[in-house]
């Protein structure tokens, strides 16, 4: 993939933070990969509003079943995660 350099200005502050953040992946690598996940954040933003355009809002009930939704998702999520540490625990 081409690369070319770029000079940004950034917080001390936050540049600090990022650094250690970044560690041996590196600062340009975790730059990199934070500018696609805003470009990704943009465009599903972009998405739902056409989205909205086109089929008007979500309503409360339809807001409630993609939240209750989620909540299973990170539930589900959390309990492969415990599993996961279980497993590992029993290996040591």
């Amino acid at each position: 993939m081409a690369t070319k350099k770029v000079t940004v200005t950034i917080p001390e502050d936050l540049l600090e933070e990022v650094r250690d953040e970044a560690g041996d992946q590196g600062l340009s690598a975790y730059v990199s990969e934070a500018l696609r996940l805003r470009r990704d954040r943009d465009r599903l933003r972009e998405l739902v509003d056409w989205l909205e355009e086109e089929h008007g809002p979500l309503t409360e009930d339809e807001l409630a079943a993609g939240r209750a939704e989620m909540d299973e998702l990170h539930a589900e999520h959390e309990r492969r995660r415990r599993a996961r540490e279980a497993r590992a625990g029993e290996a040591a």
